[in-house]
């Protein structure tokens, strides 16, 4: 096997993933950085939920039933959505940022209900009929309001608490990077500003960063020149030194490495695939 053969196999395949992904995703960053997307079971949203807030499986579950019938899509007369049907406003101070998507959903409505057990001091009744009716009708009631709605609310719940929740053996489809603002990670005090971590920044904020430098379309133009560029200086250099023992298993050796360890390979890597 000749080396600028294994170069120029190496260049048709990037180049042609370049390609594909020019003529598949949207002409910016969002449009890349938003779109993946992973398959999970709502039996994992919900342990992921009660671990991250400490409010039961067996209260999520009980709430998402009443609520949604386990309808991801599910959207009532008064605008209330998703699986734990939050209201947009709700979902908003939250930090859901897409009611729709099965995670953030069931995430949101689990920092919701941990929030109302905490100003009802574990009283599930009361946290219950907030999320119904809202805390305002609480205090004013002072307790359960005497809403017919509100009061077969808390009723059912609780039934379904005693006897127990199953739930759909189906897998959905959750947002891979566009996770909720801060419904994910309790609530903290103000820290001083820090620098970024990379591990933990967000994709909104990459693609922000991004698009302030240059735009999508001329990003995957820098690509296209770069890799010309790296695989000719790259054959260049195998020419001058064909001669050397091992050249051939050296130089595809170094091509992989490049590609499992340098930065901007890591970085296509995630992007790509």
């Amino acid at each position: 096997m000749q080396v600028n053969s294994i170069l120029n196999i190496a260049k048709s395949a990037d180049m042609d993933c370049l390609n594909r992904t020019s003529q598949e995703k949207e002409g910016s960053f969002s449009g890349v950085l938003k779109n993946q997307t992973k398959e999970t079971s709502l039996e994992e949203l919900f342990q992921k939920a009660s671990d991250t807030y400490g409010v039961s499986t067996d209260l999520l579950k009980a709430v998402a039933k009443q609520e949604s019938s386990f309808n991801p899509n599910a959207t009532s007369k008064c605008g209330a959505q998703g699986l734990m049907q939050l209201m947009p406003k709700t979902a908003e101070s939250l930090g859901v940022t897409d009611a729709y998507d099965p995670e953030q959903n069931i995430m949101g409505g689990a920092k919701y209900l941990s929030q109302l057990l905490k100003k009802y001091e574990g009283n599930v009744s009361y946290a219950l009929a907030a999320y119904n009716a809202g805390s305002n009708n609480v205090a004013k009631y002072g307790g359960i309001p005497p809403f017919k709605e509100t009061q077969n609310y808390v009723a059912k719940i609780t039934e379904s608490l005693e006897t127990g929740v199953t739930i759909p053996n189906t897998m959905v489809t959750v947002k891979e990077n566009e996770m909720i603002a801060d419904a994910g990670v309790p609530q903290q005090k103000e820290a001083e500003p820090q620098k970024r971590d990379a591990s933990t920044t967000n994709s909104t904020e990459i693609s922000d960063d991004l698009n302030s430098v240059f735009s999508y379309d001329e990003y995957l133009k820098f690509l296209e020149i770069f890799l010309n560029d790296y695989f000719e200086i790259t054959a260049d250099l195998v020419d001058e030194n064909e001669e050397k023992e091992n050249t051939e298993e050296s130089i595809f050796t170094v091509f992989q490495e490049q590609r499992q360890y340098n930065p901007l390979w890591k970085s296509l890597n995630n992007i790509y695939t």
